[in-house]
């Protein structure tokens, strides 16, 4: 892959990580949050299909170490229902 590439964790599309959301286990603290921080991430596409997925096979839980928060899915479900522009 090339510098700035990811892929979906859930339909293994690669593309340009700013395209992508994050999804990042901050290392000390071993909290999960969104875009932001340092530690282990992991990247999913902006589909209503990817999402499900994820949250159906605990594909973000296992990818990421951890447990996910059911508030983390309502935010990127949320972020799905907004537009573009929006966030």
């Amino acid at each position: 892959m090339k510098p700035n590439y990811r892929r979906c964790l859930s339909c293994r599309r690669v593309d340009h990580r700013d395209n992508l959301w994050r999804i990042v286990r901050v290392h000390p603290t071993r909290q999960v949050q969104l875009d932001q921080g340092m530690g282990r991430s992991a990247y999913l596409c902006p589909q209503a299909s990817c999402l499900q997925a994820a949250q159906k096979k605990n594909r973000l839980g296992r990818s990421l170490r951890t447990s996910v928060p059911p508030e983390i899915y309502v935010t990127l479900q949320q972020r799905l229902a907004s537009p573009v522009g929006a966030v």
